[in-house]
């Protein structure tokens, strides 16, 4: 499955992935994810919003017991991000029928659509909208860089965006969520563990940051008399780190956009895009409004208007205890005891988690980098994380 799934939406030039949402190599990765559900002999189907399911068992029975992931990538993304979860639900799938295993509840693997967020600017997309946390309204404003509306672009992938919309009826037939995600750190690492339980996902959001000063040229105009946003945009930057560090809190410039985007012009407008997270929602308000006070003192010196929009956010996610202590207690036997961490990073489980109950785990990367090439878990731990999720499987659908 692994070698399969590896090419499609492969860069060259970079080595990362560029699976973005309803384009080719979306198309590809879907198709994939339907082909093993068909190989299986699991009932597939597409779901009102995009997100692909593959069933075993009755549907409609409810109490079903979901796992899965995603497909898509960031930008130039590693490997394991999303796919890990997906190609080991169904690896999982083939281990419990290899046991013998007799499933008292339904199974379904799920590929939730547009996670990532690459290509319309907000996560968890398909998620969101199962969950009714993104309106059928909200989700038609949303744009791609090129103006592509995400219904236009499910329009032109075959999909009926008409359809899209809160999806409670799906929602109501699954008692248990577990998605299994390479992790995005080092704790893994650092501890000595394989795999690992999620306890939390910190609160995070996005928010974007215009400031407007006064386009001019760059070789006639005295520094004394420049309106310049860049100059304001960057001390901002800096802001962010250093209230970040002092809050134990994380926060990031990641996306810029200039305008006019001339060698030799001052820009007119410098629009840049933080996202920041903390361990508590408080903290996070705080640290962003510290660097909302920072953007707006350094732009009346530099005599630039700042203007700042939260696009999104996400509160603090606390995983369901019973059904997290539940998925440790069925990884600890035998005297083992499986790490239970919390995690910086946003999820399909943490949307679903208002919904549903939802638990995570977590395999071991070496390298503590995603979101890029360099993301990386050796075999043997997606093995191991394979074992895991069959023994979290057995033990939900299986007794």
């Amino acid at each position: 499955m692994w070698r399969d799934l590896r090419p499609i939406g492969l860069d060259a030039g970079s080595g990362g992935y560029r699976r973005f949402a309803w384009t080719g190599a979306d198309a590809d990765c879907r198709a994939w994810f339907r082909a093993q559900a068909e190989t299986r002999g699991l009932a597939y189907e597409v779901d009102r919003n995009g997100n692909q399911w593959a069933w075993l068992g009755d549907p409609a029975a409810g109490d079903a017991v979901v796992t899965g992931s995603h497909l898509d990538s960031v930008p130039d993304g590693g490997a394991f991000d999303g796919p890990l979860g997906v190609v080991s639900s169904f690896a999982a799938l083939d281990e419990l029928r290899a046991r013998g295993a007799s499933p008292t509840r339904p199974l379904a693997i799920v590929n939730f659509g547009d996670e990532e967020g690459a290509r319309f600017g907000l996560a968890c997309v398909g998620s969101r909208l199962t969950a009714g946390q993104l309106t059928a309204g909200q989700a038609a404003e949303l744009r791609d860089a090129d103006g592509i509306s995400l219904p236009q672009a499910m329009e032109r992938a075959g999909y009926d965006p008409e359809a899209i919309g809160p999806d409670p009826e799906r929602l109501a037939r699954i008692g248990a969520f577990v998605e299994l995600h390479v992790e995005q750190g080092r704790a893994l690492d650092l501890s000595g563990d394989p795999v690992g339980v999620a306890s939390a996902i910190w609160p995070h959001g996005r928010w974007r940051f215009d400031f407007r000063g006064e386009a001019n040229h760059a070789g006639t105009t005295r520094l004394e008399d420049r309106r310049d946003p860049m100059l304001t945009y960057a001390n901002t930057v800096l802001a962010a780190r250093k209230k970040a560090r002092l809050a134990g809190a994380l926060a990031t410039f990641g996306k810029v956009a200039v305008e006019p985007n001339g060698v030799n012009a001052i820009p007119s407008l410098v629009r840049g895009w933080l996202d920041s997270r903390a361990a508590d929602e408080r903290t996070l308000a705080a640290v962003v409004e510290e660097i909302e006070r920072a953007a707006a003192e350094r732009g009346d010196r530099d005599g630039v208007e700042v203007r700042v929009t939260r696009e999104s956010f996400t509160p603090v996610v606390e995983f369901e205890h019973a059904l997290r202590d539940q998925v440790a207690g069925l990884l600890s036997a035998d005297g083992r005891t499986v790490p239970v961490l919390p995690t910086g990073a946003g999820h399909d489980a943490g949307i679903l988690s208002a919904s549903v109950p939802t638990a995570m785990l977590f395999v071991r990367n070496p390298t503590g980098v995603s979101h890029s090439p360099a993301e990386h878990a050796a075999e043997d731990d997606c093995l191991a994380g394979v074992l895991a999720l069959a023994d979290v499987l057995e033990g939900l659908a299986c007794r």
